[in-house]
C-alpha cells in the first residue's frame, strides 16, 4: 500500500477549473500528491473520456472519480426536453 494519495484534476482552465484547484490544494495533506492536468491536451482528453469524464472541473482520488464529479454531462435528451432545438 502506497503512503501517498494521488489527486488529479482535469481542468480546461477555466474560473470554474481555478477554484477546484484551489480548493483541492487547499484542502491537500501532505501525503497527496497533486496532478493538474490540461483537457486541451488530446491525451488528456482520450483518458479522461475513457474514465467517463464528460464535465470538468474533476477530480481523481486515488484512481476514482469523486462524488461530486460524477454528473453525466450534458446529452442530446436532457438538451432537447429543456428547449433547444424547437422553435419558438
Amino acid at each position: 500500500m502506497s503512503n501517498q494519495r494521488t489527486i488529479e484534476v482535469f481542468s480546461a482552465g477555466c474560473p470554474a477549473c481555478q477554484e477546484t484547484i484551489d480548493l483541492v490544494n487547499s484542502l491537500a495533506c501532505p501525503s497527496c500528491t497533486i496532478s493538474v492536468l490540461d483537457m486541451n491536451q488530446a491525451d488528456v482528453a482520450k483518458r479522461a473520456s475513457a474514465l467517463g469524464i464528460r464535465s470538468v472541473p474533476a477530480v481523481l482520488i486515488d484512481g476514482k472519480l469523486a462524488g461530486c464529479c460524477t454528473g453525466s454531462g450534458p446529452d442530446k435528451d436532457t438538451l432537447q426536453a429543456a428547449g433547444l432545438g424547437c422553435e419558438l
